[in-house]
Formats: structure tokens, C-alpha cells, sequence
């Protein structure tokens, strides 16, 4: 049995631990950063990640709102959650009640990747109707016959008990884990965000969360259903994404009725890290003409 990340053992290198909580729902335990003051503003990671991907653009946020930020089910500190709980519906439902057992109502959510589409997903089902910011959003599924390859061969990955464990080791080694970041995203990070990613890829556990959450992620229903979403969103993609290319996103803009697209230029998957401060900047400008909608 792989160990869970440890909070008082690789928990020390993350940035601002003294904003961090652990908040218990049920039979899971969530690790929570909260900052600032202000109309409360939720943040969601993308797969694989962790609340560490927020810490440049967390203190400029919370100058002017409360920002949250969860580490997602089965991810880096957030414990308790089954296999069972991974697919998109699962997730946004855990996050619902997340938000209920800290008593407030996001006036905004922000989502990179994946957690675009769980922002989407807090739309349809949980009756989210406040502005919508999606970073390089995971939104468009694969084309043709790899919307059903891709997860399936998540779901043999994530079966198989020794591949979390070989894929840890060869990315937690060395450089091994900066260089896997530049090519799966084309950014380039500082060593405080490289430190984290470095123990998250090592680790077992929350590899197999990763995974687990690939396996069971729905994104054609979710395109059936965007028609549905009247929020407000702001769709901010890099034109170096390596992930996720512009064209993707130029098309999931078109999807949603009430959507426009920014493009930021020579930066890649991982913007919102690169460079908070502009992602701040549209984050901003958004949230204050989406108040009167919230």
C-alpha cells in the first residue's frame, strides 16, 4: 500500500501553509487554503495538481475577494474519497457539499483544466449561476475513436496497482519531473511550483487519483449539456498550450452561450502560473462586470 502525502513531512515545502485547513465532510477530509476578504471566490485545480498551482495568483486575488481553494478528491492532501467518487458529476457533487460545509456561496469560480469543466458542472446540476472563469480549459473531448480509447486505457492504468508506482518513480527523478512539465505543457515554472509537482508526481497515491480521474472524466455528456449553461464565462487560453491547443478552445468558446475567449500570448498550460498577474488582471475585469449577475 503506497503512503498518502504526509502534511508535516513534504506538506512543509507548500506555499502558504499558514493559510491552509483541513475541514471534515463526512467520511473525507479536505485540505483548504482560504485568504483574503471580500465576496467569496472559489479555485479549482486541474488534474494532477494541487492548491500550490494557485500560490502565485492566490495573494493577488484575495485583494479583493476571499479565495478558496480545495485540494481536489484523492489529490495531494485531501483524503477520504473512494475511486468511485471520480467522475465529473461525483466530483462536483463532493465540491457542493464542500462549499455547504463552509457556508458560503462562491460570488465567482475559477477553474484551470479540468477544473473548468467541474466549474461547468456546478452549473448544471448544483444550481451555480455566478460568472465562470476557465483557465486553459480541459473542455473539448477527443476526437472520434479517442474519446473512448483515451479512457479506457486511463481505466487499465489506473487497474494496474504497479503503474502509479513506475510512473512516480521515473517522473519524481532527477530533473526528470521539470523536464515533464515543459514538455506536457510547454511552461515554464519557478522551482517553489517544480518542488511541488516533484512530490506529487513521486507519489503513488495521488499519481493514482490522477488517473482515476482521466479514467472516469465524461467530457461528451458535459458537451451535450453546455447549451444549458447561462453563466457568464471567461475563457483565458495560451497560445502555447501544449496540452491543449487554442484551436480546442476556440471551438468549447462557440459551446457556451454566454461566453467570450481571451487569448494570452507566448505562454503555455500552465499561464495562471507563469504569469499570475495577468491572468489577475482578466480575473478582475470580469468579476466586476459579472457582479450584478451573481
Amino acid at each position: 500500500m503506497s503512503r498518502a502525502l504526509d502534511w508535516n513531512r513534504e506538506g512543509l515545502i507548500w506555499p502558504h501553509r499558514e493559510a491552509s485547513e483541513f475541514i471534515d465532510v463526512g467520511r473525507t477530509t479536505w485540505h483548504v487554503q482560504r485568504m483574503g476578504s471580500g465576496r467569496p471566490l472559489l479555485l479549482l485545480h486541474g488534474t494532477g495538481a494541487s492548491v500550490h498551482s494557485w500560490r502565485g495568483l492566490m495573494p493577488i486575488l484575495a485583494q479583493d475577494f476571499e479565495v478558496i481553494a480545495p485540494d481536489l478528491p484523492r489529490h495531494a492532501f485531501t483524503k477520504g474519497h473512494l475511486p468511485t467518487d471520480m467522475a465529473l458529476p461525483t466530483m462536483a457533487r463532493a465540491v457542493d457539499e464542500l462549499i455547504k460545509a463552509l457556508g458560503i456561496r462562491p460570488a465567482m469560480v475559477v477553474g484551470h483544466s479540468a477544473g473548468a469543466a467541474l466549474a461547468l458542472q456546478l452549473a448544471l446540476d448544483h444550481g451555480y449561476s455566478g460568472p465562470i472563469v476557465g483557465l486553459n480549459s480541459a473542455l473539448r473531448p477527443f476526437p472520434g475513436p479517442a474519446a473512448q480509447v483515451f479512457p479506457a486505457v486511463a481505466k487499465l492504468l489506473f487497474v494496474n496497482p504497479l503503474v502509479p508506482r513506475i510512473f512516480s518513480a521515473a517522473a519524481g527523478f532527477g530533473k526528470e519531473a521539470e523536464r515533464f512539465i515543459y514538455r506536457s505543457t510547454h511552461s515554464k515554472i519557478d522551482a517553489e511550483g517544480l518542488a511541488c509537482y516533484s512530490e506529487l508526481l513521486r507519489n503513488p497515491r495521488h499519481t493514482k487519483g490522477a488517473l482515476a480521474m482521466m479514467a472516469n472524466w465524461d467530457l461528451p455528456t458535459l458537451r451535450d449539456r453546455m447549451a444549458e449553461i447561462a453563466n457568464p464565462a471567461l475563457l483565458v487560453h495560451s497560445d502555447k498550450d501544449n496540452a491543449i491547443p487554442l484551436e480546442w478552445a476556440r471551438e468549447a468558446h462557440g459551446w457556451l452561450p454566454n461566453a467570450r475567449l481571451e487569448v494570452l500570448e507566448g505562454l503555455g498550460h500552465l499561464a495562471h502560473e507563469e504569469a499570475p498577474e495577468r491572468a489577475a488582471k482578466l480575473v478582475f475585469e470580469f468579476g466586476t462586470t459579472g457582479k450584478e449577475r451573481v
